[in-house]
């Protein structure tokens, strides 16, 4: 079971200022845009799906196909409706990972994966909005972490 709670900060005052704490005992600031002294509640859903299709992709990516991923990175972009509730309607997923030899059919169903049987937050916000996916390989070029052939001294 998932569990969280968000907590008034200060009662007496007209902000709308909660801590919000998760069931395994983090906690964070949820403000709205007038008070800016934490994320929108909506801005973590957003972040919740990058994360989400993260953790998939890179494990994936490193498990089953064997990639050296360098490094990653997920961007995600979401249009809302314009009346209440203000679900998300479009979403778009961006993801950038760098590393040496990546294969893009690897990536490619990597992704799919996620998108389509792993990822429960995706899961959730595909019941309202569209996903739109791209991806770029960004090839390493770094040259102490280049692999040296067996019997070669550099």
């Amino acid at each position: 079971m998932i569990t969280a709670k968000v907590t008034l900060t200060q009662p007496l005052l007209q902000q709308r200022q909660f801590v919000a704490q998760t069931g395994s005992g983090h906690c964070m600031l949820l403000d709205d845009t007038a008070g800016a002294t934490g994320p929108k509640p909506i801005e973590l859903v957003a972040s919740g799906l990058a994360g989400c299709t993260a953790f998939d992709v890179v494990t994936v990516l490193r498990q089953k196909y064997h990639q050296k991923v360098t490094g990653y990175e997920v961007r995600v972009e979401a249009d809302q409706a314009e009346r209440p509730p203000q679900v998300f309607t479009v979403v778009r997923i961006h993801h950038t990972v760098r590393g040496y030899d990546i294969d893009p059919a690897a990536l490619q169903e990597a992704i799919r994966l996620s998108e389509e049987k792993y990822c429960s937050v995706g899961a959730m916000v595909q019941k309202t909005a569209s996903f739109h996916t791209t991806f770029e390989i960004v090839q390493e070029t770094t040259e102490w972490m280049k692999p040296t052939p067996v019997g070669v001294e550099g």
